[in-house]
């Protein structure tokens, strides 16, 4: 059966009468209280740039300073050397003007308190003169690294070495020297100051960087000077494969950077620096760690607090938005109630309307529907068909299958003439037996009389076995009305007789036919005239 339905009344629930606030309540909750949770996950970011850009700006500054010292004591070392190359080239190394020189060098390295020594080799790496107020002539320094540098580099620039022992007190010593050229070009021996590595880490010893904290400085080969926190195993080690050196140098001289120490393990912010006109590179860093130690104890204080207030506020929402549920489940209750209760009545009306059996409309029904088509086909001067079918030697078939073969042979024709409906006006219904009834509002003979033998085919194409039929399968017989009821001279009961008149004139025939009646038809009429194949 099939005809246009409203919106069931839960359907309507789902409109704005069934709005609830509970969802627009939750989500306000967890809004606020996922935005809290964002703002104070964007503070804690926030502070901890702030942090980590604090500290690359303080090691920059620190880095600046260990630089400027490291280039201020290297200058004024390098600053005597070149007076003291320019005059043993023009003097010479007589007994008498070395005399003069060690006076001066005594003078200059009680001036200068980072000066170890300062000392002049011969061209074979023998002791000319030196700072010491003893002078010592039984050494040689021709294995030295800046002794070999020299002898064999033209170059009359300044030589940071290596931190080495020094021969004559042991301590360990940084050396800055420079070429002595005989008056041919050619090598005539090396001035060398050293520099008292003591000096360096007490300077660097009054900075503040922590417990992981370290500052080093380096010859421009990468060769470790010095390095805070003193270690004397690292001392003059090779780290030009280290990042500072590796990965950043060669695109900034100056730069920071955040970088594990390939020393010690130890994360640290690293501001490097390569030193003006001396072969020279310093570091200044400080331990991530330590530098986000306060950063991380605000970040626990802060997420407390706001972890509290976040659960406050989400106790409450929860304690607002359950009156809420325990309000709109109340009313969805009782919204549902009626709405199952309307759901029933609905069904309950279709079942009344309905034939069990075969799914089609009911006699009940179908009277109705024939009235009230029956009238408004008066009222529009509409024309009405009625088609009625009937299966040829069902008795026969209810003996030789039984009953319940032949309500299933019953299921399938109804199943055959539901599907037989084109428009959602038509009416489909069982009118008794196994006699069923097509109410066709709209409809003139030739269309009804089309739906009919679409019935027949139909019926007759199943193919269901029926030996009590000659043709050896189950038929239908159907009679066919139509007309356009004039008012207070038609009944509705005429169209029915009529139908039925023309079903008997079909079973008459030989069934499986389809005729019709009108009117006008004498009653004596041959019925083999009505015949429609």
């Amino acid at each position: 059966m099939a005809r246009s339905r409203s919106l069931p009344p839960r359907l309507l629930g789902a409109g704005f009468r069934g709005f609830s606030l509970l969802p627009l309540a939750i989500s306000f909750v967890v809004l606020v209280c996922l935005s809290l949770l964002a703002i104070q996950f964007w503070m804690t970011l926030r502070a901890r740039e702030v942090q980590l850009s604090e500290a690359a700006r303080e090691s920059a500054n620190l880095a600046q300073s260990v630089a400027q010292h490291a280039y201020d004591t290297i200058k004024e070392a390098d600053t005597v050397l070149v007076g003291l190359v320019e005059r043993v080239e023009t003097d010479g190394v007589s007994d008498s003007e070395l005399a003069r020189v060690h006076k001066l060098l005594v003078a200059r390295v009680a001036e200068l308190r980072q000066l170890h020594g300062i000392f002049i080799y011969a061209r074979d790496g023998s002791w000319l003169v030196n700072s010491q107020k003893t002078l010592l002539s039984n050494l040689n320094n021709s294995d030295r690294d800046y002794f070999n540098y020299h002898r064999t580099h033209e170059d009359r620039g300044p030589y940071v070495g290596p931190p080495v022992r020094s021969k004559s007190t042991g301590q360990w010593i940084v050396t800055v020297s420079r070429r002595i050229n005989m008056p041919d070009g050619s090598f005539g021996g090396v001035a060398l100051a050293t520099i008292d590595m003591n000096y360096f880490r007490l300077f660097y010893e009054r900075f503040s960087i922590g417990e992981k904290g370290a500052i080093f400085i380096a010859n421009g080969k990468g060769i470790l000077l010095l390095r805070r926190p003193f270690d004397e195993s690292l001392l003059g080690r090779d780290i030009s494969q280290f990042p500072v050196f590796h990965d950043y140098l060669p695109k900034s001289p100056v730069g920071t950077a955040v970088i594990k120490s390939g020393v010690d393990g130890v994360t640290r912010i690293n501001s490097y620096r390569r030193v003006e006109e001396y072969p020279l590179v310093v570091s200044a860093a400080l331990s991530q760690d330590e530098v986000l130690a306060s950063w991380r104890l605000d970040t626990i204080l802060q997420n407390a607090v706001g972890g509290v207030l976040v659960l406050l506020i989400a106790f409450i929402g929860y304690r607002v938005v359950r009156q809420i549920d325990l309000r709109v489940k109340s009313e969805a209750g009782l919204l549902e109630a009626r709405n199952e209760l309307e759901l029933i009545n609905e069904t309950l009306a279709r079942l009344a309307n309905q034939d069990g059996l075969t799914g089609l409309a009911n006699r009940r029904h179908f009277d109705q529907s024939l009235l009230a088509e029956f009238s408004r086909a008066q009222r529009e001067d509409g024309s009405l068909a009625l088609v009625l079918i009937d299966v040829d030697f069902f008795k026969q078939y209810n003996d030789i299958y039984g009953h319940v073969a032949g309500d299933e042979c019953l299921r399938k024709i109804g199943k055959v003439v539901g599907y037989s409906m084109r428009r959602p006006g038509d009416l489909a219904a069982r009118y008794g037996g196994e006699e069923m009834v097509f109410l066709l509002p709209g409809t003139d003979l030739p269309g009804a009389l089309a739906v009919a033998e679409g019935v027949r085919q139909a019926a007759q194409s199943l193919g269901v076995e029926h030996r009590g039929n000659p043709l050896g399968v189950v038929t239908v017989s159907v009679g066919v009305a139509a007309f356009m009821p004039t008012h207070l001279e038609n009944q509705a009961v005429e169209l029915v007789e009529l139908a039925d008149t023309a079903l008997y004139k079909a079973k008459a025939s030989g069934r499986n036919q389809v005729c019709y009646a009108s009117p006008c038809e004498p009653a004596e009429q041959d019925a083999t005239a009505f015949a429609f194949r």
